[in-house]
């Protein structure tokens, strides 16, 4: 199933994780490369391989949004709405070549993950 393939992928290469806290980090970093690939493969024009790398990053984003804890109060729900959202921009971004969407995606990523940083560091 496609919604857990970046989790399994993770496990597998990852056995010794240490942590869901190192997951969540790991999956955020896999965000920024996989969206550094589609980009390269715009401008190479090699849309098989946009794709694919996109496909990667969207599917991160399910599996963050299958991950959160709505016990947890309202930033489970501001998150899920923000991964939407970031899925919504790749794939405008798979659509139209845009690679200034996956810029939007990369920065709203590395906030995530500098904050994520922050309070697990």
């Amino acid at each position: 199933m496609r919604t857990n393939l970046a989790y399994n992928e993770y496990t597998q290469n990852n056995i010794s994780i240490e942590s869901k806290e190192r997951l969540i980090e790991m999956l955020y970093e896999g965000i920024l490369r996989f969206n550094f690939q589609a980009k390269k493969a715009i401008k190479n024009r090699d849309f098989e391989k946009k794709s694919y790398w996109i496909n990667r990053s969207m599917d991160i984003f399910v599996e963050l949004i299958n991950s959160l804890n709505y016990d947890g109060g309202d930033v489970a729900l501001y998150l899920n709405g923000l991964y939407m959202h970031q899925i919504k921009l790749l794939s405008l971004a798979n659509v139209k070549n845009d690679t200034k969407q996956l810029d939007t995606v990369n920065n709203v990523v590395k906030g995530l993950l500098e904050a994520w940083r922050e309070i697990n560091g």
